[in-house]
């Protein structure tokens, strides 16, 4: 039986995806779950009457059939395998897939023609350097020596790229190397895609970057999912060194690839940081085979007191702000600034996410005392 369907592969984030496909179309998923469904019913056999067909051997016909990138996860390892001959069953005029697992990419390119589209990522607009040159000291306060620095790697993205530009901030907790991503994040109007490396032990780590089945989550499928922005890989020092090998050619030639997915990126930002204390701590943890293909290794300095007494007004403010009008006039701004100055002063490895909590704990107890009394 000939097929004559349109095939069209789509590799991007959901938000293009869904300016791609049609308003009104079936969703795979729910035809296969019926599929499966009706293939488990009994056929009762009654001499004399003419029998329904089975679905198993009969070929439906649909008009346009949709898979989503989340879709695949809730397939069988054998409907993945097998993914054509369900295809050939459904019988679609058109069948629109994104970011399918490449078994299913491979099957397919092997029985019919197949259209392929992948999202072109922005590149950044000068206009955006201008703007973190202008706010860069008011959103990363404390740190004016990185600033040249974040700079020269931002202008890289002015240009069409092959390859991403890949920085590793390093230096102590709480300095403002995650700010630095967000603000820079905040520029391009896009979506924050973070990983901490620090949450993934060695057996669910393994199989996130180098893949295992369909149906887990991976890095590589996060990478074809996210939207427009940076990516930040938070704690990079804490992975197991046995995994650096998986982003030398991520790093070299933007390219990524697992057991299920292969990508390539393009024009992207990807910040690593990490805890260590100086650009030779860097390289002797991580290797010069790793560490030649960062674009730049950024060091972030400890927060004077000034910077700590400036972040701390920043953020009562901030947290001041957010409160409702009741809450308000039971507060002094600039006595509960004045306390949490006392407070640092004898803490010595301040850093903004303990000034943070402090001033939390500070605006609440002053509160909740005020409303009992």
């Amino acid at each position: 039986m000939p097929y004559n369907m349109i095939v069209e592969v789509y590799y991007g984030p959901a938000s293009w995806f869904q300016k791609k496909r049609p308003s009104k179309f079936e969703a795979l998923l729910d035809i296969v779950y019926k599929l499966d469904e009706e293939s488990r019913r009994f056929i009762y056999r009654v001499e004399g009457r003419e029998q329904p067909k089975n679905s198993d051997e009969s070929v439906l016909s649909h008009k346009t059939v949709v898979a989503e990138s989340s879709d695949y996860a809730n397939l069988t390892e054998h409907s993945i395998m097998n993914f054509v001959e369900i295809v050939r069953r459904i019988n679609p005029s058109k069948l629109i897939l994104q970011n399918p697992p490449d078994r299913i990419y491979q099957q397919l390119d092997r029985v019919f023609k197949v259209n392929t589209e992948r999202f072109e990522y922005p590149i950044l607009e000068i206009d955006a350097i201008r703007e973190f040159n202008r706010d860069y000291d008011k959103n990363v306060i404390g740190q004016p020596r990185v600033k040249s620095g974040l700079l020269a790697a931002l202008y890289q993205l002015t240009r069409r790229r092959s390859v991403p530009v890949v920085l590793m901030l390093y230096g102590p907790s709480g300095v403002g190397k995650t700010e630095t991503a967000k603000f820079i994040n905040s520029l391009l109007s896009g979506t924050l895609m973070r990983k901490q490396f620090s949450m993934y032990h060695t057996d669910r780590f393994a199989s996130y970057i180098f893949g295992g089945s369909h149906s887990e989550p991976s890095f590589a499928h996060d990478l074809l999912d996210r939207e427009p922005g940076v990516i930040l890989i938070d704690e990079f020092d804490k992975a197991n060194p046995d995994f650096y090998g998986a982003f030398y050619q991520l790093f070299d030639e933007g390219v990524f690839e697992d057991k299920n997915y292969r990508l390539k990126m393009g024009s992207t930002l990807i910040i690593c940081t990490s805890n260590y204390k100086s650009e030779a701590d860097v390289r002797t943890a991580l290797g010069d085979a790793l560490c030649s293909r960062f674009d730049a290794l950024i060091g972030y300095d400890k927060l004077t007191f000034d910077a700590l007494k400036e972040i701390s007004e920043h953020i009562v403010d901030k947290k001041i702000e957010c409160l409702s009008d009741e809450e308000k006039q039971l507060l002094n701004a600039e006595q509960i600034k004045r306390m949490i100055i006392e407070k640092f002063l004898n803490i010595k490895d301040g850093n903004v996410r303990k000034i943070a909590k402090m001033s939390e704990q500070v605006i609440s107890l002053i509160l909740v005392r005020r409303m009992l009394e």
